[in-house]
């Protein structure tokens, strides 16, 4: 196709032309300076702290199962084949917990939100996401920090498949937020048009968790 040629329309070329006219997904997150790099009243680790409801669910491949629903043109529901079939992506980032440890430059593996959006392309009513683990955790994020340009289905942390303490086989990581937001063990994804607490949120976390505004609990 030549460069002057029209793109061929499609559900998903309409979709995104939609997104772009309303500025979807911008979130207007900046670079911010070294110095500003770890957000206030959290500490450096070097270590991966392992932080969880007491279970850690064992998930054979075999069994494994995504399934994307909700307000979406194209719902989806995925084997552990067919999730490594998706576009699959590199991403680096920083990590930060409630609880105030944060670490810095972690690699991952995975597949970026974004491209699993082009897959299922969200209805312009869907404004939020809920997320279900296999352990039956839940949690709620807005679609614009669920669509972060960094924010991945992670597979893969430092080179290696991602363990079973840490969410493995795989886990949302949305790094710009506190990482109770980052689902481990991740088995729905539901888009919604009202927001819903979800565990944490339901027992006085915050709704959204932004570590920069220290949004830890429902009164700050």
């Amino acid at each position: 196709m030549g460069d002057d040629e029209p793109v061929p329309e499609t559900k998903l070329t309409s979709t995104k032309r939609q997104w772009a006219a309303g500025g979807k997904f911008l979130t207007g997150r900046v670079a911010r300076p070294e110095t500003d790099r770890l957000p206030p009243g959290q500490h450096l680790v070097k270590d991966w702290p392992v932080l969880d409801l007491g279970q850690q669910p064992h998930i054979a491949l075999e069994t494994w199962r995504l399934d994307v629903t909700g307000l979406v043109e194209e719902p989806l529901s995925l084997d552990w084949k067919a999730f490594q079939s998706l576009p699959q992506s590199d991403s680096l980032s920083d990590i930060h917990c409630v609880t105030t440890w944060s670490r810095y430059d972690n690699r991952w593996q995975g597949v970026l939100t974004r491209d699993l959006i082009d897959q299922v392309m969200p209805k312009p009513e869907a404004e939020y996401v809920l997320l279900t683990s296999f352990d039956g955790y839940t949690t709620n994020l807005p679609l614009i920090d669920f669509a972060a340009e960094n924010a991945i289905l992670a597979t893969r942390w430092e080179g290696a498949p991602i363990s079973r303490a840490h969410g493995g086989p795989m886990r949302l990581v949305v790094p710009h937020l506190y990482l109770w937001k980052s689902a481990k063990w991740l088995t729905r994804i539901d888009f919604r048009a009202a927001d819903r607490a979800g565990f944490w949120e339901r027992n006085g976390y915050h709704m959204r968790g932004d570590p920069w505004l220290e949004e830890r609990y429902s009164g700050d």
